[in-house]
């Protein structure tokens, strides 16, 4: 598959001035045409960040879905998150919260503690079993790599560009999928920031801004990679860039504020976007 580079002179006189214009342009340009993003760039960012569930892996219906609803039932709980409820559900941030809100909610079941602060420890505790069958699907590799993931961290890594994966989920979750899907050689070289390292989350911009921090990097120079609403509102509250690529979950969310949007990074001859074009957001040669 051909791919799509933009010159400055080309992009300033022919690409639509405004955000919302830019986005269903690069979109058309991607998804109905068959082009790819190529963009040809010298600058390159100075991290690559990428949210981990429906980025890195499509796991939220057939992995914490299903791993939640496993834990329901070895405690007896009489709770079951079918497809459609869980969607709703992914647009709070983090498994406790989600739990929490679900049974703020619904009621909390009979087998659950009274008091709040024993509440919470319940929570914790469920979450903690969650996080133990989640894992060990990860391990088995039950669930792939999104097409294009290793190919544009490989890409970022092989030019020096830092690279980090800024989730809601919990940390030893995070590193199970970095280390089993990615493999050692990579995920040594990966920064995690996950769970609750900080104190609110997305749509909060706290995990992204202490990335920032914490490499080392100007956040207006980072391109941030996510596939939701709530995750691309903590991007560019961060200050950072951001390429969305749509999961099953997120398809029909509002992603009008997304520098891009793409249904996956890819690989070729499929491939939508790569290190290139990351770097060409960075560039004033998209008037947004």
């Amino acid at each position: 598959m051909k791919g799509l580079y933009l010159p400055r002179y080309w992009a300033q006189e022919y690409v639509p001035v405004t955000k919302q214009q830019e986005q269903k342009w690069w979109t058309r340009v991607a998804l109905q045409t068959g082009i790819t993003c190529l963009a040809s760039s010298s600058v390159l960012p100075s991290a690559l960040l990428f949210d981990c569930d429906g980025v890195l892996v499509d796991t939220e219906k057939d992995g914490h879905r299903i791993s939640f609803n496993d834990t329901f039932n070895e405690r007896e709980l009489g709770v079951t998150w079918d497809v459609d409820l869980y969607g709703e559900l992914l647009k709070i941030g983090g498994g406790k919260e989600r739990m929490t809100a679900y049974f703020n909610k619904t009621g909390w079941p009979e087998k659950a503690p009274k008091s709040e602060e024993e509440r919470k420890e319940f929570i914790v505790s469920l979450h903690k079993r969650k996080t133990e069958l989640f894992m060990a699907l990860i391990e088995k590799k039950l669930l792939p790599l999104r097409p294009g993931v290793a190919k544009l961290i490989d890409q970022a890594l092989g030019k020096g560009v830092k690279v980090a994966v800024c989730s809601t989920s919990n940390e030893k979750a995070v590193s199970a999928i970095v280390s089993f899907l990615l493999g050692p050689e990579r995920s040594e070289k990966i920064k995690i920031f996950a769970g609750d390292v900080v104190p609110r989350k997305k749509p909060d911009p706290a995990i992204y801004t202490l990335a920032a921090k914490t490499l080392g990097v100007d956040p207006s120079s980072c391109v941030v990679v996510e596939d939701s609403a709530i995750g691309l509102a903590a991007a560019k509250a961060a200050g950072m860039k951001c390429i969305v690529t749509k999961s099953g979950y997120t398809a029909d969310e509002d992603f009008l504020n997304a520098d891009a949007v793409f249904d996956c990074i890819g690989d070729p001859p499929e491939e939508c976007f790569d290190l290139g074009f990351c770097g060409s957001l960075l560039e004033k040669q998209y008037v947004s």
